[in-house]
């Protein structure tokens, strides 16, 4: 019985081709995994004021000596959710060294990303984004974006996509060294 439904005719037809595995595979390497692309900017930011999920209020003024990495992000955003476990891993390795994550949320709801941050034990800064935090980054169409920022409060990349730690630590070391 076993053997005549393995060489059943119609197996064979079911039965995907290599180039259809390749396809699949790279479908999936790209729904989790998908490509960043990185431009340089080297134009300053401008001070704005943001409020962390805990009350407290940031002017990105106030980070200027330190390497920033700014995420946009939203809870509802699959990219974002693979990305936000690097950011935390990369903050709690880097921020003794000068490096501080701020994640500005592009969403409308103050506790709702309070207990999102809660919930998933990030331990990162975390606030919104309202419409002046983002049209002083040129204006966020998409996220997941980030940007980093160096010591003396100029934007030096534009990370359009997923960040990832090692992508993270090559663009942040030499700008801990200027």
């Amino acid at each position: 019985m076993i053997k005549r439904f393995m060489d059943h005719p119609w197996r064979k037809k079911l039965t995907p081709s290599p180039s259809t595995l390749i396809l699949l595979g790279l479908i999936v390497y790209f729904w989790f995994r998908p490509p960043a692309w990185i431009s340089s900017e080297h134009r300053p930011v401008a001070d704005v004021a943001v409020q962390l999920s805990n009350g407290q209020t940031v002017r990105l003024d106030s980070l200027r000596g330190k390497v920033v990495v700014i995420a946009f992000w939203a809870t509802w955003c699959p990219y974002c959710r693979h990305e936000l476990p690097a950011l935390q891993s990369f903050y709690s390795d880097w921020r003794g060294k000068g490096v501080q994550v701020l994640a500005l949320s592009i969403e409308d709801d103050p506790a709702l990303v309070a207990r999102f941050m809660r919930r998933n034990a990030y331990t990162f800064p975390a606030a919104l984004a309202g419409a002046t935090v983002q049209h002083a980054f040129g204006g966020i169409t998409r996220v997941p974006v980030s940007f980093i920022i160096d010591k003396r409060g100029s934007i030096r990349y534009k990370i359009s996509g997923q960040v990832y730690y090692g992508r993270l630590s090559d663009l942040i070391t030499p700008l801990l060294r200027e």
